[in-house]
């Protein structure tokens, strides 16, 4: 990994100099805007709506527009808010954890020693971890003042943006106000299923199966050698003779999305029957309770649970 930030974790006469990483990564498959004609790349460009010319980069300013006036704020003007030149993360005050909503809880960020000695580093991480306390600091990040819940996981000290208090909306529904009589029948038939589906989470046995089939498809393509060649111009003659072959292509990334979605059906469902089998590998004396229907990625509850 590479920081993104360097800076001190400052509280009271404390100093703990520190670097910043990003903990968490997008792993969605990167798609870009093509000509469907040519496969020929859709690109943006920065035009002024005044002149109609085209502004590079390094010629645009910010603006505030209040609907009548524009003010315009220079590179110069942001760098000399005092806030853009600190490199601290100032600790306000230490909460108890379960006082921080989760709500809102944005962008993690892991932070790493960055002295000879890590020792106040550990000095704060353990007493985080002694006294059961979040602690609530202040930075500056990317141009804005940012507030903070500073955390420990895995030994790992976590910075994690928190929501200022006017960006979190009131949750204002009038038919939530309405009186519902709920019977102690419904509450208990209803806690019964909340337990056929209960189970200890494991984050590692859901998969993105959208972003999964999506790959799949895009080898099947790369394989069956239906990939444009975009350094070169198609007429139209090659266009139409390619067109006999859509069909048959078609099929083909259907049948491969099909048998990776039954290759992984019958991972899943030889992972159940191992589970369901004794130490030897025969089948367990009492048959699991029978789940009811969900997705392919929930995890299915434990076979000594009856079902409601």
């Amino acid at each position: 990994m590479r920081a993104i930030w360097k800076g001190a974790l400052t509280f009271g006469l404390v100093n703990v100099p520190v670097k910043v990483y990003s903990a968490t990564e997008d792993h969605d498959v990167s798609l870009h805007q093509v000509h469907n004609k040519d496969g020929g790349r859709i690109r943006y460009q920065r035009i002024c709506e005044i002149d109609g010319q085209v502004v590079p980069y390094s010629d645009i300013d910010k603006a505030y527009d209040d609907g009548e006036k524009t003010v315009v704020l220079t590179k110069e003007d942001l760098e000399s808010l005092p806030a853009e030149r600190s490199r601290e993360i100032d600790v306000v005050e230490f909460v108890p954890s379960e006082q921080i909503d989760l709500l809102t809880l944005d962008r993690a960020y892991y932070l790493e020693p960055d002295s000879a000695s890590p020792k106040a580093y550990v000095l704060l991480r353990k007493t985080l971890e002694q006294t059961d306390r979040t602690a609530i600091v202040r930075f500056s990040l990317r141009q804005k003042t940012r507030l903070a819940a500073l955390r420990v996981r895995d030994d790992v000290l976590v910075l994690q943006t928190l929501l200022w208090s006017d960006e979190v909306r009131e949750a204002a529904f009038p038919s939530l106000d309405e009186s519902v009589r709920i019977s102690a029948k419904e509450l208990e038939l209803s806690a019964s299923l909340v337990e056929s589906f209960s189970s200890d989470f494991d984050p590692e046995e859901f998969k993105d199966e959208y972003q999964e089939e999506l790959r799949t498809l895009i080898e099947a393509k790369l394989e069956k050698g239906d990939a444009l060649d975009t350094s070169e111009t198609f007429g139209e003659q090659e266009e139409e003779e390619a067109g006999g072959e859509v069909i048959d292509l078609m099929a083909a990334l259907r049948a491969s999305v099909e048998k990776s979605r039954a290759a992984r059906e019958v991972g899943d469902a030889n992972a159940s029957g191992n589970e369901d089998a004794g130490g030897d590998g025969k089948p367990a004396a009492k048959a699991s309770a029978k789940k009811p229907a969900a997705k392919s990625s929930a995890k299915k509850p434990a076979a000594k649970k009856k079902a409601s």
